[in-house]
Formats: C-alpha cells, structure tokens, sequence
C-alpha cells in the first residue's frame, strides 16, 4: 500500500467557491479541510490561518451554506459548516467517488489556487486514479511513501523515543534550557555522545514528518 502526496491546480470552473474567495482577496492563505461527512447534508469541518472577520468572509461565497459556526483560536480559525452539496463539479466528485482510493485529511486550499492533499491506496489503483484527475487540472505528485498502519508519523525507534522523553523530563526544551545532552545521558543510562546523537535524529525525524505534513 502505497501514500501519494499530491497537488493540483484546476482551471477556474473546478475551483472550489471558499478558495476561489480566497485566491480572489481575504488575508486567509491557507483553509485546511479537517473533517466530512459522507452525507448529502456534506457537513464539514475547516481550519483558515486568518481570524474570525475573514474566515466569515470566505465563507460568504459558499452559496450552498445552510448553516455555520466559527470558532476563532489563537493559530487561526475553525469552522463548522453544514451546506446543501459541496459545491465540487459533478464530473470531479464522481472520479473521487469512483476512484478506487482512500483520502487523508486535511485537504489544504492555498491562496495560490493549488490544492494538496494524500491519497491510499494499491499502486495500480492510485495510477488510474492519477490518470484519471490529471484530465482535471495540472496535477503533481509531491511525495510517495509506504502507508503505515500505526499511527507513528515520525517513524522513531524505541530508543529515540525515550530520548526525546527524557530530554523533556529533564527540561531540555524548556525556555531558558534548565537540562543538558548530559542529563539526557544520564537518564538513559549511556553516554552523552550516544544521548546526543539520539535526540538529533529524532529531532531531525520529528521536524520532517512536520514540514511533510504542512506542505
């Protein structure tokens, strides 16, 4: 089972309503779809990088909103929103809908008109789904990887994973720093070139599957 990242730009007529109102003017750049339902009432639940007055805003042009709920938060803003359809082109839905895939939120709307979102699936079926979008818009895939039952998404060792816990146990990361590589060393009961070594890669994965998952 393979997990492909992918991005697409469609021509205006595929353009979601919210993003087109985002492309088209607000100090939203980015609208993150968290949750569906797979409903006819397509009740969903977005995240915008803006505050409550824009995220209100973009909302606006969605005209099949039936009802909505905005809660404002310190990173952005969340909105539930309950509408008559999902506004996609019918075309669009039914090459999701038929596709045989399995999609992972969120599915993120940029400001640019591209849309990124990560598909599941058996190589030959992500394939034909690939096919089968690209008649869409300019579609790219950014990232393969293997899918992963467990949810571990910075891939860490055992080992590493207790680095990182002892690092904060002994107040590693906290601002100013009040524990050092050796006190991790300490706790782990190895040497402080093992312990550092040990962190930096987990570091390092942990801030990798970050930036993958932003993109």
């Amino acid at each position: 089972m393979k997990r492909i990242q992918f991005s697409v730009t469609y021509p205006d007529r595929f353009v979601h309503p919210l993003q087109r109102r985002i492309m088209n003017g607000t100090p939203i750049t980015r609208a993150e779809l968290l949750m569906w339902s797979p409903t006819a009432e397509a009740t969903t639940l977005f995240w915008c990088d803006g505050d409550r007055e824009a995220t209100e805003t973009a909302i606006a042009a969605v005209d099949s909103l039936v009802t909505s709920n905005v809660v404002e938060d310190t990173d952005g803003t969340y909105t539930f929103l309950q509408q008559a359809d999902y506004e996609f082109s019918t075309p669009l839905l039914e090459t999701i809908s038929e596709s045989r895939v399995v999609f992972l939120p969120p599915v993120v709307f940029r400001e640019t008109g591209e849309v990124l979102f990560e598909a599941v699936g058996e190589s030959t079926a992500l394939s034909a789904f690939h096919e089968a979008l690209s008649e869409f818009g300019d579609l790219a895939i950014e990232g393969v990887r293997e899918f992963e039952r467990a949810h571990s998404p910075s891939r860490l060792t055992d080992r590493q994973r207790e680095a990182l816990e002892a690092a904060v146990s002994v107040g590693y990361y906290e601002v100013p720093r009040e524990g050092t590589v050796a006190d991790v060393a300490s706790a782990l009961d190895c040497t402080t070139s093992t312990a550092g070594e040990l962190v930096r890669k987990a570091e390092a994965m942990v801030i990798e599957h970050y930036t993958a998952e932003r993109r």
